[in-house]
């Protein structure tokens, strides 16, 4: 117990003491860009103790404040700071509500196509010849297509196969969609570094003393490739994000019961020309926020993992 927590606090020393570390405090946009990540994170997955008020509890709705401008504007209450919407719902504790399933929506569906990628991409890269062309065979063919379209034939598919699924398969469906046209950049990218991974020193010498190839994938060569996944992956959580607030908004992601940003902005939009512009705009700007506080940060990760730039 002891060598664990002694191994944990050198571990900790060594990062502060890194070059990582020190690009992150160096650098101010980085530290903004992961001070408004954290806290969207924060405030989203604690939405129940933070959020002011519940705004999928009917019992608490009153129709007399829907409608309601900012607090700043006339006719705006104190109690709605960004105002209601149509259903007298609060904005504020929608944007955090919805925040967190969009949160969950796109990290899951990142994780999953990490998972697939760097499995396939581990594979075609060390064993190559036929199983390496086949795997990249099916990455170009992938690539053939539209992302958001294919998410969308998945996501119909899945919604046509079960018309009366409960949330949580919706969910799952939606992680699916968005994951079976993400896992290729990751396939690429792991497959090119494998190849270079493979043909060194470590790599041979595991070979002739009879280490079993999955045991060198799992354990010498994956540790070496996983840096600019890491990059790909958190910028790719941006780019989930969207998506599946872009299957919202077209009405075939979350269920309608508890909608994300994409759906608040679809629910928005009905009401945009009628005068009642925050419905929609603070929605679309939480947005705005979440993927360029996450791509700012990825950015940022790009630079600091890169030794040429040290």
């Amino acid at each position: 117990m002891a060598a664990d927590v002694t191994s944990s606090s050198s571990a900790l020393r060594r990062f502060f003491d890194g070059d990582v570390w020190y690009s992150f405090r160096t650098s101010p946009v980085a530290m903004v860009a992961a001070t408004v990540a954290v806290l969207v994170f924060v405030c989203a997955m604690a939405a129940e103790w933070v959020a002011p008020h519940n705004p999928f509890d009917l019992a608490t709705l009153e129709l007399l404040d829907s409608l309601k401008p900012p607090a700043w504007v006339a006719g705006g209450e104190v109690k709605y700071l960004l105002g209601t919407d149509g259903q007298g719902r609060d904005i504020l504790s929608a944007l955090m509500y919805g925040a967190r399933i969009s949160l969950l929506v796109g990290v899951a569906s990142v994780l999953l196509s990490i998972l697939i990628g760097v499995s396939l991409g581990l594979l075609a890269g060390f064993v190559g010849g036929r199983t390496d062309a086949f795997i990249m065979r099916v990455c170009d063919v992938m690539l053939s297509f539209p992302s958001i379209l294919v998410a969308l034939m998945i996501s119909g598919v899945g919604r046509s196969l079960f018309p009366h699924a409960p949330d949580a398969l919706a969910f799952v469906v939606l992680v699916l969609a968005i994951a079976l046209t993400g896992w290729v950049q990751y396939a690429r990218t792991v497959r090119g570094s494998t190849l270079v991974e493979r043909n060194k020193e470590y790599v041979q010498a595991a070979r002739v003393i009879g280490v079993p190839s999955l045991r060198i994938m799992r354990r010498h060569v994956l540790p070496n490739v996983l840096g600019p996944v890491l990059v790909l992956a958190t910028i790719q959580i941006a780019s989930a994000i969207i998506t599946e607030a872009t299957l919202s908004f077209l009405g075939v992601g979350v269920p309608a019961t508890s909608p994300s940003l994409g759906t608040l902005i679809r629910n928005g939009n009905d009401y945009l020309f009628s005068g009642e512009w925050w419905i929609t705009a603070w929605p679309s700007l939480t947005l705005i926020l979440i993927t360029l506080s996450v791509n700012l940060l990825g950015d940022w990760l790009r630079d600091a993992l890169n030794p040429r730039l040290r």
